[in-house]
């Protein structure tokens, strides 16, 4: 394993809290967003029944299958 790779273990393991789904874990994130994004985003979330949350974790695992 890589350098950053034990890096960002750590830092999760650090940070992030227990989920009680098997193999997630739940990051703490404190987001400053452009009004106009935040808006955005809560209005794809409403059109496809997802809160903001949920849209932007849609985001960051599409992101993720690319770099793969």
């Amino acid at each position: 394993m890589d350098e950053p790779e034990q890096a960002t273990k750590f830092a999760i393991a650090r940070r992030a809290k227990s989920s009680p789904f098997p193999g997630r874990v739940r990051p703490v994130f404190t987001w400053e967003l452009r009004q106009e994004l935040a808006v955005h985003l809560a209005a794809h979330g409403i059109r496809v029944g997802k809160n903001i949350k949920g849209v932007i974790i849609d985001l960051l695992e599409a992101g993720a299958r690319r770099w793969q």
